[in-house]
């Protein structure tokens, strides 16, 4: 039975979790601040520590390093990208906003407790993955893929600006976090900002940080993200959505090396290297005045063009068979191989989703598959939709992955949340967002007809 402690001052909320956790099955044990923790247990016994941010005596943030072979999931009132970064830099496993969702909280133990014993059982597999695959763990033996590698070896020692262009699901942060790895900086934080996930009235506020007072709600000073990853790496995605207020804002860091928080009149010094990604044609955005070309220009000193993974070659089942080990050590499930049917289904689909969407395939069909073996069947690979064929044109395949995504969006976006869509089509939620964008289907908002 898993060991859970709580922490947390607020005897409702620590007594109401205690027993949604003993409901299902997990042995919890309770404490009222960090130090009472220490008093009574030995922090690093516990699977899994959930703790409030604010407590009486020190943060709850406090608890990570004293307990440094435990995971750890913090709770907080304040949900924001700051509170959530701030965490996650200090070693927080995940994090949950109160007040949350009990069938929320229980998916996230589960979630927490199987990623801590994964980090457990792969701790002794992770040098030997570094001796086989020495760029983050990138698999890949094509003429196009070794080219990349190459081209990362040469780029991450350097401060320059790196700009990785390809389409969804190419592996951008792998690419971007194997840069950072490489380079002088290594010791100090890289930061992932994802500009399509916060709100443009939130963009410039969360990056640049802001003074008090400086618009409502904004009751107390805030370091800004890129301020957070001064002497480290900058890593922004999906740059190709920022606004034009928070271009201008960004080239003057690159220019200057200086950021001025919202509503102040002193700018302050930083030390970054960015690093910059997208899916989207950034030169075509110039040509239609929605990207400063000043900016681009700034941002592709060093360019990375990703290829899509049905242009790989032989690495498409070499990285299937490695994902499909990788989801195997996942789910605690022996090896399973794959059948000589599902290599060649694999090998002639198009897979549009690329390397992400063959990792959810991996997963999915380990989950399904009850021999040693994974078969064509299994895989469930939409020929329609995906299959190489010398008398369809790629314009025609585009559209009908287009129809077959909007009709299902536009059929279950009521009844499904976002994470329930993603899941279903075989995406991530960050994939389902950047195909509402590229076919025009916004989300629809509660109680909107």
């Amino acid at each position: 039975m898993d060991h859970i402690l709580i922490i947390e001052d607020e005897e409702v909320i620590r007594l109401a979790v205690q027993r949604l956790l003993k409901r299902n099955g997990y042995s919890v044990a309770v404490a009222e601040s960090v130090e009472a923790a220490e008093s009574n247990y030995d922090v690093n016994s516990f699977k899994l520590i959930i703790t409030d941010v604010r407590l009486p005596g020190v943060p709850g943030t406090e608890i990570i390093q004293r307990a440094k072979d435990t995971p750890v999931l913090i709770m907080t009132s304040y949900a924001s990208v700051r509170s959530a970064v701030d965490a996650m830099k200090l070693g927080a496993v995940d994090y949950i906003a109160k007040p949350f969702d009990h069938d929320e909280l229980v998916l996230l133990v589960k979630r927490c407790l199987k990623r801590g014993k994964m980090e457990r059982q792969n701790e002794a597999l992770k040098s030997e993955l570094e001796k086989s695959y020495p760029v983050g763990g990138m698999v890949g033996s094509s003429p196009a893929m070794q080219s990349i590698l190459k081209q990362i070896s040469k780029v991450a020692p350097t401060d320059s600006t790196v700009l990785i262009l390809g389409e969804s699901g190419t592996g951008k942060e792998l690419v971007a976090r194997a840069l950072h790895e490489q380079s002088n900086r290594k010791d100090a934080p890289i930061v992932t900002v994802n500009c399509a996930a916060i709100p443009e009235s939130l963009l410039e506020s969360e990056l640049f940080g802001h003074k008090k007072g400086a618009f409502t709600g904004a009751d107390a000073d805030r370091t800004g993200l890129v301020e957070s990853a001064d002497s480290g790496t900058l890593f922004l995605d999906e740059i190709g959505e920022l606004s034009h207020t928070a271009q201008a804002r960004l080239l003057r860091v690159l220019q200057n090396g200086e950021i001025r928080p919202v509503g102040s009149e002193k700018s302050r010094h930083v030390d970054i290297r960015l690093i910059s990604a997208t899916h989207r044609d950034l030169k075509q955005l110039v040509q239609e005045s929605q990207f400063r070309s000043d900016l681009y220009f700034r941002l592709r000193v060093l360019e990375l063009n990703l290829p899509p993974l049905r242009d790989r070659g032989n690495d498409i089942t070499e990285l299937a068979k490695f994902l499909l080990d990788k989801a195997c050590k996942k789910l605690n499930k022996p090896s399973i191989t794959l059948a000589p049917d599902a290599i060649k289904a694999i090998s002639r689909y198009d897979w549009p989703g690329n390397v992400r969407e063959l990792e959810n395939a991996m997963e999915r069909a380990a989950i399904l598959c009850e021999q040693g073996a994974i078969s064509a069947d299994i895989l469930a690979i939409d020929s329609k939709e995906g299959m190489t064929n010398t008398h369809t044109s790629n314009s025609t395949q585009d559209l009908s992955l287009e129809e077959y995504f909007c009709k299902f969006v536009l059929e279950h976006q009521e009844q499904l949340t976002e994470t329930e869509l993603a899941k279903r089509l075989g995406i991530s939620r960050k994939t389902l967002w950047e195909r509402r964008q590229r076919f025009g289907i916004p989300k629809k908002k509660p109680g909107q007809k």
